[in-house]
């Protein structure tokens, strides 16, 4: 399967994560990406940047050696009506917008609450991608989520952070069972991500492709794997 990009990806102003935009711009190259994306974490994450960090993007070159660098952002849903933590105003200045879930930002709620929280997140016109609606703590409604997902024009991520031994968001593996079956049912697009917070992740995909090829996931469907998919749903191309 073709897999040259990586769309989801964190540098040291997030707070958390451990590696410069230089450090990792130079990794996603040597691993033979063609598109590589910084998608911070917005004000709302502890630690994280300022509204005025991405705001500054304009400053930043979108070529690096061949590859295409994006700067984009994940949001932070705030609450059961989809709110987030940047303007329309910044977002229609981002290359691509993530939205999703996290506990520092988010009071947990019902599996009605939080399906209506990601889908009040999908009606905002700026967001490209929910990042990984595998969360054991946030239960939600596949059905409602992929059908929306269809309507709202939004990739559902499959994020290999979250299927990482170990992880926080406990084994969802069972979770993109269900949520691959209804994508392949309504022709809705999935994207491989790495999710990295250090360097050597960039790019690293393998547990997310181990549950895509589990789930007999058709290829068209992959956003990683079909080049045209990049232009219709992200913000750069639009």
């Amino acid at each position: 399967m073709l897999d040259k990009i990586d769309l989801h990806t964190h540098t040291i102003v997030s707070g958390h994560a451990y590696n410069t935009r230089s450090e990792m711009i130079k990794t996603a190259k040597e691993k033979g990406l063609e598109i590589y994306a910084v998608t911070e974490h917005a004000p709302a994450m502890p630690g994280s940047c300022h509204r005025m960090y991405f705001v500054n993007y304009r400053v930043l070159p979108r070529e690096y050696q061949g590859m295409t660098v994006l700067y984009g952002v994940e949001l932070n849903i705030l609450d059961y009506a989809g709110n987030v933590d940047l303007p329309e105003s910044i977002l229609k200045e981002m290359d691509v917008v993530l939205a999703s879930l996290h506990t520092p930002c988010y009071q947990p709620g019902s599996v009605e609450e939080n399906t209506d929280a990601y889908i009040g997140a999908m009606k905002n016109p700026y967001i490209n991608i929910i990042a990984h609606p595998d969360d054991i703590r946030f239960p939600i409604d596949y059905v409602k989520l992929v059908k929306a997902a269809k309507v709202h024009h939004v990739i559902l991520e499959v994020n290999n952070a979250s299927l990482s031994p170990g992880s926080f968001r406990g084994n969802p593996r069972e979770r993109y069972k269900e949520m691959l079956g209804l994508c392949k049912q309504y022709g809705v697009p999935v994207l491989m991500d790495s999710d990295a917070h250090v360097d050597v992740l960039v790019g690293e995909h393998g547990n997310a492709r181990e549950v895509l090829e589990g789930a007999g996931f058709p290829e068209e469907l992959v956003v990683n794997a079909n080049p045209q998919k990049w232009k219709e749903y992200l913000n750069y191309y639009r």
